[in-house]
């Protein structure tokens, strides 16, 4: 068997840790199959896009081991995941992946909520008197 390859990969609050592995193009996440674990088409794929954007969605396997967070966030976190380990199988591949955008770390989190309002931005009823 060829050494796997892994990679981490976050999201909001999902952590993937992601090994590619040569083979056929077997996917699965938390040993289900990828299209299974994620319902919708389109967060299947959301997480392997940097697969199909260098063309090697064919040559390797994909298992993925996802915990916190949703649906969304376990997508995209797959996907940094991909990415980097894709970056270490052929750091020629650094360029493409870079300029696509697969590479970057989506900072986005949620907004805490603040003492004396009702949510993060949502502030409680005001009245004059």
């Amino acid at each position: 068997m060829a050494t796997p390859h892994m990679a981490t990969g976050r999201r909001k609050t999902s952590i993937a840790r992601v090994r590619l592995v040569p083979g056929t193009g077997k996917r699965t996440v938390n040993g289900v199959d990828l299209d299974r674990y994620f319902c919708r088409i389109s967060l299947s794929r959301i997480a392997t896009e940097p697969l199909l954007a260098v063309n090697m969605a064919d040559k390797f396997d994909v298992v993925a081991l996802v915990r916190g967070g949703g649906a969304s966030g376990q997508a995209g976190a797959v996907s940094l995941g991909v990415a980097r380990a894709l970056q270490v199988i052929d750091p020629s591949l650094r360029a493409l992946l870079g300029k696509e955008g697969f590479l970057t770390r989506d900072a986005r989190m949620k907004e805490r909520k603040k003492y004396g309002q009702a949510g993060a931005r949502k502030r409680f009823q005001f009245s004059k008197r």
